[in-house]
């Protein structure tokens, strides 16, 4: 069992979800989120006066997959979540961790099972 955790830009939320169903993956937890890297922010302006943005807003999605699903995942987000044949800086991460121990809340299903 793995946890995915993928940083995407807000804009392609809609379309990653329903790519999501497509192949079979119908649970996750969406977050907002704020962050920055090598983007460093943008200037903008409000009622004629200019601020800098330094946090950037992303979604955090939180996917927990049995180990068979982890490839097509992964493909799935990196394929929808690029912006551009290569992707550009600020398209995201995925982060892929070992997920020890699941037990679902509302039944009796542990491990794989409760995914």
């Amino acid at each position: 069992m793995k946890m995915i955790i993928a940083i995407i830009q807000p804009t392609k939320l809609s379309a990653l979800r329903e790519a999501l169903v497509k192949i079979g993956v119908e649970r996750m937890t969406v977050c907002d989120a704020q962050g920055f890297a090598r983007q460093r922010g943008h200037t903008e302006h409000y009622r004629g006066v200019e601020y800098k943005t330094d946090l950037l807003r992303k979604i955090a999605l939180e996917i927990a997959v049995n180990d068979d699903f982890l490839d097509r995942t992964v493909d799935t987000i990196v394929s929808v979540a690029r912006t551009g044949p290569d992707g550009n800086i600020g398209d995201g991460k995925i982060f892929v961790l070992p997920l020890e121990h699941v037990t679902r809340i509302g039944g009796t299903a542990t491990g794989p099972g409760a995914i």
